[in-house]
């Protein structure tokens, strides 16, 4: 009896170590697109990949990534998505709401996996029935705003602020929660404000030389991709008006706002290489793995434009500090690479 439970346990320890051994030997593929270049989502994905390197340096298990852009653009969005299934992904990640709202539209027979990474509001779009159970293929990361919290920076620096321009783009749905949200604080504060938008980095420039010239108190922009895309050619023309630019993220405030208020971004790429790894290498089912919010509380000074708009940085700091469980400093560069 002894040898037979001896032989029974080396066996077992056998099995354990060839499956040890092929989960070490497994490669995953997985297909990651991103909406837009710019400052924040490219920060997503360069963490995603150096997490997903990190896992295998860990785990053994591998990899394969296939990475594009669509660059805002809906047709070579939707070739994308074509080209990762018909190359056999095991998951997609989509970058922003648009290429998520693609992907899950995509997988809805294939049943592929989608982990998204930053949307702002994966219930107000769909993509979820709640954050807590997705209910179908689709999971992630949001990098959910909360507006009321920007809204009091404004008039934390500024109490007698009585008109704030409101700039985004109204084909973005992850602006579409946060001006909502913005117009119903300012009523009730009996503040007027003013609706500015553009679709492009283009109307986006033409947007902000009329909040300049109406000489508006505080521009306020929610994680809106298309105006983040366009920061670097707008800053100029708000700093020189003497504007403040209230915005949902610290890359506005790296590539020239005055402030960025929201999520780390580099945390919320490395959070959604988890996930995915979580599905492909522990087979969790992605209906039931909740979406991963994060604390919005940090708000991040480009110290430069706040000596430019002639705002006293102990001053100010002091007088957000209140509504922050943080304060960062940046000052303007194209990426966070470029920061020394």
């Amino acid at each position: 009896m002894k040898k037979f439970f001896a032989l029974l346990i080396a066996v077992m320890m056998l099995l354990s170590a060839a499956s040890f051994s092929l989960a070490e030997e497994k490669t995953f593929k997985i297909g990651i697109c991103n909406y837009v270049s710019d400052a924040s989502l490219n920060q997503i994905v360069e963490n995603i990949e150096a997490q997903l390197a990190d896992i295998t340096a860990e785990t053994g298990v591998k990899f394969e990534v296939m990475y594009d852009n669509c660059e805002a653009n809906s047709a070579t969005l939707q070739l994308i998505v074509s080209k990762f299934i018909g190359a056999g992904v095991d998951l997609m990640i989509g970058v922003a709401t648009p290429v998520a709202i693609v992907m899950q539209g995509a997988t809805e027979d294939n049943q592929i996996p989608v982990v998204f990474a930053a949307v702002s509001d994966p219930m107000g779009c769909g993509l979820v029935e709640s954050l807590e159970a997705p209910g179908a293929n689709v999971t992630g990361t949001s990098d959910y705003l909360d507006t009321n919290a920007v809204m009091n920076l404004i008039f934390a620096a500024n109490p007698e602020a009585d008109m704030v321009a409101l700039l985004y783009d109204v084909g973005q749905d992850s602006s579409a929660a946060a001006i909502a949200d913005a117009k119903a604080y300012l009523t009730a504060k009996g503040v007027q404000y003013k609706e500015y938008t553009g679709t492009n980095p283009s109307e986006i420039l033409q947007a902000a030389q009329a909040i300049a010239a109406d000489q508006c108190d505080a521009v306020f922009t929610p994680s809106d991709n298309t105006v983040m895309n366009a920061e670097l050619s707008i800053y100029e023309v708000l700093a020189e008006a003497g504007i403040p630019h209230y915005t949902g993220a610290d890359s506005f405030a790296l590539n020239g706002a005055f402030l960025g208020y929201g999520v780390d971004y580099a945390n919320l790429g490395r959070c959604t290489a988890d996930l995915a790894a979580e599905i492909l290498v522990e087979g969790k089912n992605p209906a039931e793995v909740p979406v991963m919010t994060f604390d919005n509380g940090t708000a991040t000074i480009n110290t430069e434009i706040c000596a430019e708009l002639g705002i006293d940085f102990d001053t100010v700091s002091a007088a957000f500090a209140p509504f922050c469980t943080a304060i960062k400093t940046i000052v303007t560069a194209e990426s966070f690479g470029d920061v020394q």
